[in-house]
């Protein structure tokens, strides 16, 4: 998650540092490895939002690079926060579209970290009615995300064909 084997292991020993201080929270709901899994996942996660973004200043990112020659960077590339930010809304809006039982199986494990054993005895319904909840959903989700990238892109066709009409 992180990149960094360094810094991922500065991670591991926070975490192991956050069970020993939270062990009396866990409350035996879910089995103890989706608990500790969960608490990792916090501790990356907290992390990565403390990180800041390096200051650079524009003659340190126009200098050419010793290697090649070219700018460090290209400024007219996609900008991938952003990128990823309209994923996050578009996998967001797609899941609140999901039917009840498919959004809480796919919540619980993909979300929340359940296993089909423990999602099975939360909703009253067999390990394979989890596992097959969880593949529709899964399978519902793509053809949504899929239905909102063809409507970006023909949102886009349309704009740059207005675009093109208004210069002539």
């Amino acid at each position: 998650m992180v990149g960094n084997t360094a810094e991922a292991e500065d991670l591991t020993q926070e975490a192991f540092l956050q069970l020993f201080r939270k062990i009396a929270t866990f409350r035996g709901e879910s089995a103890f490895s989706t608990w500790l899994h969960r608490l990792a996942v916090n501790v990356v996660l907290m992390k990565l939002r403390k990180k800041s973004g390096k200051e650079t200043s524009l003659e340190q990112v126009t200098e050419p690079d010793e290697e090649s020659g070219t700018p460090r960077r290209d400024f007219g590339a996609p900008d991938l926060v952003l990128s990823g930010s309209i994923d996050r809304v578009n996998l967001q809006r797609a899941v609140e579209q999901l039917p009840p039982g498919y959004k809480s199986v796919f919540v619980l494990h993909d979300v929340q970290g359940y296993e089909h054993n423990e999602i099975a005895e939360m909703m009253g319904c067999s390990i394979g009615n989890s596992k097959s909840q969880l593949h529709k959903a899964r399978m519902r989700l793509r053809d949504l995300l899929q239905e909102a990238m063809r409507s970006k892109a023909r949102e886009d066709r349309r704009a740059a064909g207005s675009a093109a009409g208004s210069e002539d």
